[in-house]
C-alpha cells in the first residue's frame, strides 16, 4: 500500500472527487495559483481551471456565503479556510445559514458543503491562532464536524464529507501535514460517525481525536514497557460521535482517560465523560481523567506553550492515576 502524507492524503481525496462529480469546486485564499497555503490543492488549477478552482480575497464571510449560496442551487463547495482561526470571521454563515438552513426551508435546501482547515495549535503561532475548534462547533445542531488524525482517516472521511447533504466542517491537524501512513490508490469511504480502535487494550481506554491520537499512541508504546496494555479509541468524528465505540472500550478495561487537544472548560472531552458515566458508570473502578490544554490563551513563549499544551508526559501521569500507579 503506498505511503503518503496528510496533505497529499487530503489532496487526493479532493482531487477525486472533484473528477467524479463535476459539482464539487474548490474556493478559498490562495487555492488556486499559490496552490493552497498548504500546498493542498498543488496542481488542481491546471487540471481543472479557475471555475472549478477559485481564489478569493481575504474574506472568509463573503466566500463562506458565496459557497452556501451555491450550495443551495445544487453545487458541493469545498471551502478551505487558512486556518479555522480565521473562520471566526464566517461563523455567521457556518452557523447561521449553513446548518439551519434545512430546518428553517421545512427540508426545501439541503447544503451539501465542506469547510475545511487546519485547526489547533503548530509552534509558537500566538493565542489567536492556536485555537482548537472542535467543542465551538460540535455545538451547534445541524452541523457535521470531522477531525482526522491519520493520512488514511483524512482521505476516506474527506471524500465521505464532500458526497454528504449536509454541511460539514472539516479539522485538519496543522502539524500533521507532513506526517505519512498508509493509504490505499483505490476509491474507499469512511462513515462519517465510526469511531476507529487505534489500538486495543484491557487495562485503560484512552479517547481521543486528531492529532492528539498520535499522543495516544505514543503513551501506549511506552506504557507497554512496563506491561501496561493501553485501549486507543480515535473518535474521528466529534459530532455525531460514536457513543457505542465509546462504550465497548471502557466497558472493557473499566478505566478511561479523555486527550484532547483544546480547553477544559465545555470542551469535547466534556462531553465524551458525559457519555461515559452515562453508559459504563457500574463498571467503572477509577474516576475518569480528562487531559487537555492549560486554560489559559496560548502562549508565544516556546518554554510556556510547551507547558501548556497536552502531551505524553501528561498522558501517562494520568493513565498512572486510574490505574493507581501512583
Amino acid at each position: 500500500m503506498p505511503v503518503i502524507t496528510y496533505r497529499d492524503a487530503l489532496g487526493a481525496a479532493i482531487r477525486e472527487e472533484m473528477q467524479r462529480d463535476d459539482r464539487v469546486f474548490l474556493m478559498g485564499e490562495e487555492v488556486a495559483v499559490y496552490n493552497g497555503a498548504y500546498k493542498v490543492s498543488k496542481g488542481f488549477l491546471q487540471e481543472f481551471g479557475e471555475m472549478r478552482v477559485v481564489d478569493t480575497p481575504i474574506t472568509e464571510l463573503g466566500f463562506a456565503g458565496v459557497g452556501v449560496g451555491a450550495a443551495m442551487v445544487g453545487l458541493r463547495p469545498v471551502i478551505e479556510f487558512m486556518t479555522w482561526n480565521f473562520a471566526l470571521l464566517a461563523i455567521d454563515q457556518v452557523v447561521n445559514a449553513a446548518a439551519k438552513m434545512l430546518s428553517m426551508s421545512g427540508g426545501q435546501y439541503n447544503i451539501p458543503i465542506v469547510f475545511r482547515g487546519p485547526n489547533g495549535a503548530a509552534l509558537q503561532l500566538g493565542a489567536q491562532h492556536s485555537q482548537a475548534w472542535e467543542s465551538w462547533l460540535a455545538h451547534i445542531p445541524g452541523l457535521k464536524v470531522i477531525a482526522p488524525g491519520t493520512p488514511y482517516d483524512a482521505k476516506g472521511l474527506l471524500k465521505a464529507a464532500i458526497r454528504d447533504d449536509n454541511p460539514v466542517c472539516f479539522l485538519e491537524g496543522e502539524m500533521l501535514y507532513n506526517t505519512k501512513g498508509e493509504v490505499p490508490d483505490e476509491d474507499y469511504v469512511i462513515p462519517i460517525g465510526k469511531a476507529d480502535l487505534k489500538r486495543e487494550g484491557d487495562h485503560c481506554s484512552i479517547i481521543t481525536h486528531g492529532k492528539m491520537v498520535l499522543v495516544a499512541m505514543q503513551v501506549a508504546d511506552q506504557m507497554a514497557k512496563e506491561g501496561i496494555r493501553i485501549e486507543v479509541v480515535d473518535l474521528r468524528t466529534i459530532r455525531p460521535m460514536d457513543v457505542e465505540a465509546i462504550a465497548a472500550s471502557v466497558n472493557k478495561t473499566n478505566r478511561a482517560v479523555v486527550l484532547e487537544e483544546g480547553w477544559e472548560v465545555c470542551g469535547v472531552g466534556a462531553q465524551v465523560v458525559d457519555y461515559i458515566q452515562r453508559e459504563c458508570f457500574d463498571n467503572l473502578v477509577a474516576p475518569v481523567v480528562r487531559v487537555h490544554q492549560a486554560d489559559v490563551p496560548m502562549p508565544y513563549t516556546k518554554s510556556l506553550e510547551k507547558a501548556a499544551k497536552p502531551d505524553a508526559a501528561k498522558t501517562i501521569a494520568a493513565v498512572r492515576k486510574v490505574m493507581y500507579l501512583d
